[in-house]
């Protein structure tokens, strides 16, 4: 089963395979979602895709595929190991109220088989389905599917909704899914029959695809009613799908991490051999390898973010220092480890141009991240020092726990150099102390999830997007066409827009941004929308944000004389239903951005 495949291959295969069968090929969004706050970054294929599912018109029809970016830091202190990493790429096809299960799971199961496209024994493959509950039956009809195609009954479950239901989120689209398992030893565990593929943890499975049919809706009251359309929203991980197929022992010894990998190991002067003797040596690779093509990736984005404190950009402070302390461990100067990037960059950017073109500003924000950990460093170290001085001027001997999470969440200190100063001087570090502490930041923190959320889609949000649109037309009539939307993040309750300008603005410019928006509010003009091509739609005068492209054909909104843009929608259908819309606040939250909240009030 072995097979010398990149996912250059894969992507390629992939796309064909299903543009033959009527699929539109559209582009990876973002990774930074556009108004959705249940999530940081785009988790999933579907993600963007959402307004689609819940019964909007696609530009580019009702099948579609692409290869989405997708980032997960849920369980970033598992990287490390064989399988889980904080980037990856998610292969997907998309019936929207088209296509089901029959044309589904046939697909895809000729698509694994066949021997000039993926070429997998079909003896390898298991499958699992929906058991039926409350809300729904179990799921006989994937089943005798599967077995039509010749998947035998022995190699089928039927499990729980915990294993076969998936939903976007707490509310919303939702549906029995089948997932299939590559048996990659054949060899079966000591549990013999009881080793059911999707609930086995003895790693003989390992699932490559999961197709969901989307046919309910979960309602905010909890209840789960059957759609009056079906779509179905399938994925396949390209990372897992290459170590399989290239019979890798891990996700980073695949055709395209290799070259990440070998770069770090020869910067830090280390050979393959040895990395590979040193249980040590290779978490930390792996580690720095994974975190090293995640921030390049957040950083590269159109959307692109800054380390900061905040949201994305503290994901990715953390990434980059958590990155910087594992390479000092693995005997790399962190600089050496973002010169690295470029390596990331030649990897990649011909599926994904924009990291080529935003290259400079890459090795710019990694460089000065580190540069200010270094300096975070040596700040905690002195009052490490402080706090271990006062303590054994008590006659204590041991270093409180909170006193050691506090160094590790300001300072960005591991755990170990904590325990390492204070055993210079005698003490013990209170670690029962310390891990209670960091699970208790862990449970409050925690805002990604393994499954990617639904954009809250209520009245008040959809009000709140269409003022995003008059905002960004206030400011640029204001401020100068210089003005573009760097990401925004909307609730039922209130806005942020983030947009480049290079300084604050001032009172009198605030308030004629607000007198603007307000302005058109009250004028009750009709928001429209069109489909055309993309090259069509930048002629008209629309401005493309952050080059959102579904394909050839793109969704244009226009607010009369006010504003053009690209975009998904929803939208009102008057800006008279907006309602009092006030700026509460104006701040930078990075080199050349700007951040504006604001609320609106409803006029009913």
């Amino acid at each position: 089963m072995i097979r010398d495949i990149t996912a250059s291959d894969l992507r390629t295969k992939y796309r064909q395979y299903f543009e033959e069968r009527g699929h539109a090929a559209i582009p990876s969004a973002s990774l930074i979602p556009e108004n959705d706050p249940s999530v940081l970054f785009t988790t999933a294929g579907m993600h963007p895709l959402v307004p689609y599912l819940m019964g909007q018109p696609h530009p580019a029809g009702r099948r579609l595929v692409n290869c989405q970016k997708c980032i997960r830091t849920s369980d970033i202190d598992e990287v490390g190991d064989t399988t889980h990493l904080t980037f990856f790429e998610m292969l997907g096809n998309w019936s929207l109220g088209d296509y089901f299960k029959q044309e589904s799971i046939g697909w895809s199961y000729t698509f694994l088989t066949r021997p000039d496209l993926l070429g997998i024994p079909p003896e390898r493959i298991f499958v699992s389905v929906f058991a039926g509950d409350e809300h729904a039956p179990r799921d006989t009809e994937a089943a005798a599917i599967w077995q039509s195609l010749g998947i035998p009954l022995e190699r089928i479950s039927f499990l729980a909704a915990e294993h076969n239901w998936w939903a976007a989120g707490e509310t919303g689209p939702c549906g029995p899914d089948t997932e299939i398992f590559i048996d990659t030893t054949g060899v079966p565990c000591p549990r013999g029959g009881e080793c059911i593929a999707g609930v086995c943890k003895c790693g003989r499975f390992v699932e490559i695809w999961n197709n969901v049919f989307m046919a309910y809706e979960r309602t905010p009251d909890g209840r789960v009613l059957r759609l009056p359309t079906h779509n179905v929203d399938t994925g396949m991980g390209v990372e897992r799908t290459l170590a399989i197929l290239n019979g890798a022992a891990s996700v980073y010894e695949t055709t395209d991490f290799l070259p990440i990998v070998q770069r770090l190991i020869a910067a830090a002067g280390k050979t393959s051999e040895a990395v590979s003797a040193s249980e040590r040596d290779t978490r930390a690779l792996r580690v720095i390898s994974d975190h090293l093509r995640t921030a390049v990736f957040i950083l590269g984005d159109p959307r692109g973010m800054s380390p900061s404190n905040h949201g994305q950009g503290y994901v990715l402070r953390r990434l980059i220092r958590r990155a910087a302390r594992y390479s000092e461990q693995f005997g790399l100067d962190p600089h050496r480890w973002a010169d690295a990037h470029t390596t990331v960059i030649e990897t990649y950017a011909e599926y994904y141009p924009e990291l080529r073109a935003n290259a400079t500003r890459v090795d710019e924000e990694l460089h000065r991240e580190i540069e200010r950990f270094q300096k975070s460093l040596a700040k905690g170290s002195r009052i490490l020092e402080g706090e271990i001085a006062t303590l054994l001027g008590s006659g204590a001997r041991t270093l409180p726990g909170q006193v050691a999470f506090r160094m590790f969440d300001t300072f960005g200190f591991p755990i170990e150099l904590t325990r390492e100063m204070a055993a210079e001087k005698g003490l013990e570090v209170d670690l029962d102390g310390f891990h209670v502490c960091f699970e208790e930041h862990r449970a409050k923190s925690r805002t990604e999830r393994a499954a990617s959320g639904l954009a809250d889609q209520s009245a008040e949000s959809v009000r709140y997007h269409t003022a995003t649109h008059l905002l960004q037309a206030a400011l640029r009539q204001v401020l100068g066409p210089h003005v573009q939307q760097k990401g925004s993040h909307i609730t039922s309750e209130r806005m942020r827009f983030d947009f480049s300008h290079p300084k604050a603005m001032t009172r009198e410019e605030i308030a004629a941004t607000e007198t603007l928006v307000q302005q058109t509010i009250d004028r009750g003009i009709e928001v429209t929308s069109r489909v055309m091509p993309y090259h069509e739609a930048m002629a008209s005068g629309a401005i493309g944000l952050f080059d959102d492209r579904y394909g050839n054909e793109v969704s244009v909104y226009t607010i009369g004389d006010v504003s053009k843009e690209l975009c998904s929608g929803p939208h009102v259908a008057n800006t008279r239903e907006i309602g009092r819309f006030t700026i509460e606040k104006e701040q930078a939250v990075g080199a050349g951005v700007r951040r504006i909240r604001a609320r609106i009030q409803s006029s009913v």
